[in-house]
């Protein structure tokens, strides 16, 4: 049985933390992403329809069974996990959809409603938004380039996510991601947040607050 997404803590790991703030410096951590982020993103294949199907089908139950009523999704960039199938789903059952609008570099996101139907506007490195008034969700899912068994998280290098779930640290934040985009080992910041847990199509990874 699953648990229930409230019971996860999204406030970050002292153990974690103090590795993050003593074992290398600011500028090695960041060379570090950005040649992991390279190799990962040149190497990433589009998920195949029944691996985006497992990984859909997971968040769904999980969602369903949490208290989350407002759930931000992630419209697809090229090379995702495409959650549209989700989002339709939850609407299906009553749940709230936000999705994100990046904002200028250095700001959280922002997220607006989303239901079938809504305009979509073009925004920022790609990203669609839609035409909607803004809302605060109660759960976040967050799209990863790389992950690790410890929790670590890679994303594209923006700091978007990292802002967000700082500015959240009450929520869940379930990252999801295809099994091939594991590595040994994320280098993980001092500004990095963590994750409640992630899905993959073979498997949902917890990890301790």
């Amino acid at each position: 049985m699953v648990a229930p997404l409230l019971h996860f803590s999204s406030q970050p790991n002292p153990t974690r933390t103090s590795f993050r703030e003593t074992a290398l410096a600011h500028s090695e951590i960041e060379a570090r992403k950005a040649v992991l982020r390279r190799s990962l993103l040149l190497n990433r294949i589009t998920p195949l329809p029944s691996t985006n199907r497992r990984i859909v089908t997971t968040l769904t139950t999980l969602i369903y069974r949490s208290q989350a009523r407002n759930v931000a999704c992630v419209w697809p960039l090229p090379g995702e996990v495409d959650l549209r199938p989700l989002c339709r789903a939850l609407w299906r059952l009553g749940r709230q959809i936000c999705l994100p609008e990046t904002p200028p570099r250095g700001q959280p996101l922002r997220f607006r409603r989303w239901h079938p139907g809504v305009s979509l506007r073009k925004g920022l490195f790609g990203t669609v938004y839609p035409a909607a008034p803004l809302c605060r969700p109660d759960l976040i899912l967050v799209p990863v380039v790389g992950f690790d068994r410890c929790g670590g998280r890679l994303g594209y290098g923006g700091g978007y996510y990292d802002r967000t779930l700082a500015r959240y640290r009450d929520l869940p934040a379930i990252g999801y991601a295809q099994a091939s985009q594991e590595v040994t080992a994320v280098p993980a910041g001092r500004h990095d947040q963590p994750l409640s847990c992630l899905v993959t199509e073979r498997e949902v990874l917890h990890f301790p607050s």
